[in-house]
C-alpha cells in the first residue's frame, strides 16, 4: 500500500489541475495521502479537499505561520477535532531555522497542541526544522500516542530517540539528492519499520524535478530511490512503508469510520 503521509492538496499550487494531480497520483499506485492544516483558517478548505478525494487529513497549525495564530484558534482546532474526525494533528512542532519566529510562542502553542492531540488520543505530525532536541524534549512532558517525524533530518541518536517514543520518520524528495549524505545514511540504516514515505507536495521535489513543483504522483520513485539504497525491491519498500503509516496513523479504522460518518 502505497502512502504519501505528507501532501499538502489544499494549497494555491494545486488549484488550477487538483483532479488531474491526484488522477495521476492514483495512475501511479498511490492509494491515499495524509493532506495537513497550516492555520485555522485552513481547516475547512483542508477538511473539503481531503475528503473530495478521499484523502485522509490532520489539523494543527503550523510554526511557520507563527503571527497568523491567536490564542482563540486552539479553542476552534479542539472543536474542529472533536467535530470532524482528523488521522492526526498537524502539522504541528517547532521552527528555529526561519528567522523572527518568537521561539518562546512557538513553544507555548507547540504544548497546546500536543495536549490536544493526547485529550483525543491522536498521533501528531511534527515539522521539526533545526529543533530536534526541543521538540523531544516537548513530547516527554507531553505524552503522546506517536506520530510521524515529517521530513526528518536530524542525527542517529536522536532518531532514534523519535522512535523509542513511538514515531515514524517521514522521508520523501531530500533523500534523492546524492549530497544529501545524513538523509540517505539514516534512511538506508534505521530500522524498516520506523520509516514511512512522504512528498510534501508541492514543496521539497525530488531530484528529478527540482526546483519544480512537488506532486503526489512522484512518491513511486521516491520508493524506489529508498529500495535502492536499502537493497531491497520496491514491492518490499511499499508494503513496508505502507504497514508503518497504517500502523501509525491507525489508517483502516479511520477510513472506515470516515466513510461511515460521510454516508449519514
Amino acid at each position: 500500500m502505497l502512502i504519501d503521509t505528507h501532501c499538502h492538496l489544499d494549497a494555491l499550487e494545486f488549484a488550477p489541475d487538483r483532479a488531474d494531480v491526484m488522477a495521476r497520483a492514483h495512475a501511479a499506485g498511490v492509494e491515499t495521502l495524509v493532506v495537513p492544516a497550516i492555520t485555522a483558517a485552513t481547516f475547512a478548505e483542508t477538511v473539503n479537499i481531503a475528503r473530495q478525494f478521499d484523502c485522509l487529513f490532520a489539523l494543527g497549525m503550523h510554526p511557520a505561520y507563527l503571527y497568523e495564530h491567536q490564542d482563540h484558534h486552539l479553542v476552534l482546532l479542539r472543536e474542529w477535532v472533536e467535530r470532524e474526525l482528523p488521522v492526526a494533528i498537524g502539522e504541528i512542532g517547532l521552527d528555529f531555522f526561519v528567522s523572527g519566529l518568537d521561539p518562546v510562542r512557538q513553544m507555548s502553542l507547540f504544548i497546546e497542541q500536543l495536549k490536544i492531540a493526547r485529550d483525543f488520543d491522536l498521533p501528531v505530525l511534527l515539522h521539526v526544522r533545526r529543533s530536534q532536541d526541543q521538540v523531544l524534549k516537548a513530547l516527554r512532558q507531553i505524552g503522546v500516542k506517536g506520530g510521524i517525524a515529517h521530513a526528518f533530518n536530524g542525527s542517529r541518536q536522536q532518531a532514534d530517540a523519535f522512535i523509542k517514543l513511538g514515531f515514524k520518520l517521514g522521508f520523501g524528495g531530500a533523500m534523492t539528492y546524492p549530497r544529501a549524505l545524513n538523509i540517505r545514511r539514516l534512511a538506508t540504516e534505521l530500522p524498516l519499520e520506523a520509516i514511512v514515505l512522504e512528498t510534501d507536495a508541492p514543496d521539497m521535489s525530488p531530484e528529478w524535478i527540482s526546483k519544480q513543483r512537488n506532486e503526489p504522483g512522484e512518491l513511486p520513485r521516491i520508493a524506489a530511490m529508498l529500495a535502492g539504497l536499502r537493497n531491497m525491491t520496491v514491492d518490499e519498500v511499499v508494503v513496508a512503508t505502507g504497514i508503518n503509516a497504517g500502523a501509525i496513523l491507525n489508517f483502516h479504522t479511520f477510513k472506515t469510520v470516515a466513510r461511515t460518518v460521510q454516508s449519514k
